[in-house]
């Protein structure tokens, strides 16, 4: 009998993850992307000679990744250069500017400087988050198969971590009582794409993990974390299929055996999975014959999370901005209310700029001037 053959669709970070996996332990791997590069969000612009990521700019917990290295053998490091930022990134209201960092000794000094008498408060929420984060991350990396997963002993145990019925902005008014100091610690749900509002309070461990295990980059951007691991897959001997994508799922029997490309051929595989978006790889890739549960209707009913506005400019001159600077609206609240609710254009956005080459002087070209690379994002 030969090889197990998997067919994964999507070049993206979990595809080409579970591809190293698999092709480790010996499957035939085959990786089908549309696209005539890999990464798919986390892939990298070209600019003449600046160097953009295309999507993701933070990386935070790289043992995660290590991890997934270690696992097959490999060392990530050897594949890619990763430095800390000892400053994570600057946030930037009318009258202040906060300069997070994980050291928290200075945490703790800026945040009594501004906010006299909160230092404190800043200890108890990464206490307090801490413990959280320790039940909820055996949860997160735990499979919920089927609805006894869900009500397993250590699932029942993290209910109350949780923090049922608040929204984030209301677990950190429980630590924070300036607006300024909460949107410090809350403005990380945008990565969800949603209101600290109305996102659930169990995700304060979002500000905790950046404040317990720091931001860093890797040299030439977060885009070379996917080019490591697709070299790492066809270092055993996987396959990725550029500018090849799937048309459709083939199914027989109400079960999946394969895949139609664009160009109409067919490859037949023992497994399917898919790392495309869901919506579209619902919608799209299986036909309505077959979709059984999530059929155009409940589809339609589905809402999709607020994207991003992006600018990518190589500039020629040196810009007084650290790595990564958020700059707030002067009403937050409102700007975040007009992205996820009115959905109106808003005359006083909140702005994340990255200027990675203060850090990383290979995304932007030698001169003259000391040019530096900057990618704007309008939120």
């Amino acid at each position: 009998m030969g090889r197990k053959k998997i067919v994964i669709i999507g070049a993206g970070p979990g595809g080409l993850a579970t591809a190293m996996l698999l092709s480790a332990k010996g499957f035939d791997v085959q990786i089908f992307e549309k696209q005539a590069y890999i990464g798919g969000r986390t892939s990298s612009l070209l600019l003449g000679e600046y160097k953009f990521d295309l999507g993701p700019t933070f990386l935070s917990m790289p043992h995660i990744l290590e991890a997934i290295f270690e696992e097959v053998g490999r060392d990530l490091h050897s594949y890619v250069d990763i430095k800390e930022l000892k400053t994570m990134y600057s946030l930037a209201f009318d009258d202040m500017t906060i300069r997070a960092t994980r050291n928290r000794e200075e945490m703790v000094q800026q945040i009594e400087k501004y906010f006299p008498g909160n230092g404190k408060n800043y200890e108890r929420f990464l206490k307090d988050t801490r413990e959280k984060f320790e039940i909820l991350m055996p949860i997160l990396q735990n499979k919920h198969d089927s609805l006894m997963d869900y009500i397993s002993r250590r699932s029942l145990k993290a209910v109350p971590s949780l923090d049922l019925g608040k929204s984030l902005y209301d677990v950190l008014s429980s630590y924070f009582d300036d607006e300024r100091l909460k949107i410090s610690f809350t403005f990380q749900s945008k990565y969800l794409g949603m209101s600290p509002w109305d996102c659930p309070g169990a995700f304060s461990i979002l500000s905790f993990i950046e404040h317990e295990y720091g931001i860093f980059h890797p040299i030439g951007g977060i885009n070379q974390l996917t080019k490591a691991m697709g070299k790492v897959v066809e270092e055993y001997g996987g396959k990725i299929h550029l500018g090849k994508g799937v048309k459709k799922l083939l199914v027989e029997e109400q079960r999946i055996i394969g895949v139609e490309l664009e160009n109409g051929e067919q490859f037949h595989a023992d497994d399917v999975i898919m790392n495309a978006d869901f919506a579209h790889g619902m919608s799209t890739l299986i036909d309505n014959v077959n979709r059984k549960k999530y059929r155009d209707k409940s589809l339609q009913k589905k809402k999709y999370s607020c994207s991003t506005f992006m600018i990518y400019a190589g500039l020629k001159g040196t810009v007084p901005l650290d790595h990564h600077t958020v700059l707030f609206s002067s009403d937050y609240k409102k700007n975040v209310d007009e992205i996820t609710k009115s959905m109106t254009l808003s005359t006083e956005p909140s702005v994340y700029v990255q200027n990675a080459s203060v850090t990383d002087p290979t995304l932007a070209p030698e001169g003259i001037y000391r040019p530096d690379s900057l990618s704007f994002i309008f939120r």
